[in-house]
C-alpha cells in the first residue's frame, strides 16, 4: 500500500501550449513533488466547458496538454496522470457538495464574480457559478493531503476545505481537509510586454507570452522585445524594475541559481546581454519539451493507451470514495 501523501492538481486545457508561467510555476514543482508523494496530475476539460469552446479545438489541447505534461517531466509510472471527464465521479460528487453550498457561499467566489463582470452575468453559466464546487470535489475524491496552487485559487481551496469539514461534521468523517501547498519560487511569471500583470493565455497581446510549443525563433523575438526600463542597471527591483525583476526570475527559476548571482554576473553589462543569455536557457529548455510533445502526438493510439491506464486507476480511487459518500448521505445501494 502507497502510504506516501497524496498530492492533486491540473491544468485546463484551454489551447495547444501551455505557457512558460504555467511551467515554471506549476508544472516544474510537480515534476519534483511526484519524488515524494502519491502524485495525481490531470487534465481539467470539464472546467474547459464553463466557458464557450470548439469541441475538435478542445479534443487537440486535451491530448496536447497531457502530452506536455509528460514531455516535461511527468512520469506516467510514477504519477496517476490522467483526463477529468474519463473519471465521471468528478462530476457525480460535484452534485452532492453542490447541495452543500450555499448559494452565498458560491457567489462571493471572486474569479466568477470577476469573469461574469468581463463578460455580463447573463452570459455567465451556471457551470462557472459552480466551477469551484467541482474543483473541491476534483480533490477531495482522492482524499488529497495537499494541492499545489497559486495564490488566485486559495479561496477555491478554502472552499474545499470548508465542504469538506462540513460534511465530515454532518455525516462522519469521510474526507481529508486538504492543505495548500504553495511554491515560493517561480510561483508567478509575469507578462514581457506588462510585467505587472500576470503571464495568461488570456492577455489581450500574445507579444508578452511565451508559448511552450512555440518555435525558437518566436521565444527569441519576445524575449528580445521584453519590456525593461530606461536606466540600464540591472538589479532586482520589483516595484521600480518589474521588467528586469521579471526576466531575472525566470532565469533564475530555469537554471536554479539565484537572483542575486545574475545580478553579480550581468553587472555593468546591458539589458541586451541578459536577454540574449536567457533566450539561451529558455528556448535550449523549452525546445526539448517541445520536440518530446510532438513525439508523442505523432502517436496519439499510444498517448491514449497511457491515460486510459492512469484513468482506470484514477477511476478505482474515485469510486471508492464516491461509494462511502453515496452510504453516508442515504443513497440507495444499485444491487449487484
Amino acid at each position: 500500500m502507497n502510504d506516501r501523501p497524496v498530492i492533486l492538481s491540473g491544468m485546463q486545457p484551454s489551447s495547444g501550449s501551455l505557457h512558460l508561467g504555467n511551467y515554471l510555476g506549476a508544472l516544474g514543482n510537480w515534476v519534483r513533488m511526484q519524488q515524494d508523494y502519491d502524485a495525481y496530475f490531470f487534465v481539467v476539460d470539464l472546467h474547459a466547458i464553463t466557458v464557450p469552446q470548439d469541441p475538435d479545438a478542445l479534443r487537440a489541447a486535451t491530448r496536447a496538454t497531457a502530452a506536455q505534461y509528460i514531455a516535461a517531466g511527468i512520469d506516467p509510472q510514477q504519477s496517476t496522470l490522467f483526463i477529468q471527464s474519463h473519471v465521471p465521479a468528478h462530476a457525480e460528487l460535484a452534485w452532492v457538495l453542490n447541495t452543500l453550498t450555499g448559494f452565498g457561499e458560491a457567489a462571493r467566489m471572486t474569479q466568477f464574480k470577476d469573469k461574469s463582470a468581463k463578460h455580463g452575468t447573463d452570459a455567465a453559466s451556471v457551470g462557472l457559478f459552480t466551477y469551484p464546487i467541482l474543483m473541491s470535489a476534483d480533490i477531495l475524491l482522492y482524499q488529497a493531503d495537499a494541492v499545489p496552487v497559486g495564490d488566485d485559487q486559495r479561496q477555491h481551496l478554502e472552499l474545499t476545505r470548508d465542504l469538506a469539514t462540513r460534511f465530515n461534521s454532518r455525516f462522519g468523517e469521510t474526507f481529508v481537509v486538504p492543505e495548500a501547498f504553495i511554491g515560493k519560487e517561480g510561483a508567478r511569471i509575469y507578462d514581457l510586454q506588462h510585467p505587472t500583470a500576470k503571464m495568461s493565455k488570456s492577455a489581450e497581446s500574445d507579444a508578452g507570452l511565451i508559448r511552450v510549443m512555440d518555435e525558437a525563433n518566436v521565444t527569441k523575438k519576445k524575449i528580445m522585445r521584453a519590456v525593461t526600463d530606461a536606466d540600464g542597471e540591472i538589479r532586482f527591483d520589483r516595484e521600480a524594475k518589474p521588467g528586469i525583476a521579471n526576466l531575472l526570475t525566470i532565469f533564475a527559476t530555469m537554471t536554479g541559481r539565484t537572483t542575486d548571482s545574475l545580478v553579480e554576473e550581468f553587472a555593468g553589462g546591458g539589458y541586451g546581454d541578459l536577454k540574449k543569455a536567457l533566450v539561451e536557457v529558455v528556448t535550449e529548455r523549452l525546445g526539448a519539451i517541445r520536440t518530446r510533445t510532438l513525439e508523442l502526438l505523432d502517436d496519439p493510439a499510444e498517448l491514449d493507451r497511457t491515460l486510459g491506464a492512469a484513468a482506470d486507476r484514477a477511476n478505482e480511487r474515485a469510486e471508492a470514495t464516491l461509494a462511502t459518500v453515496y452510504d453516508r448521505i442515504g443513497l440507495l445501494r444499485r444491487p449487484r
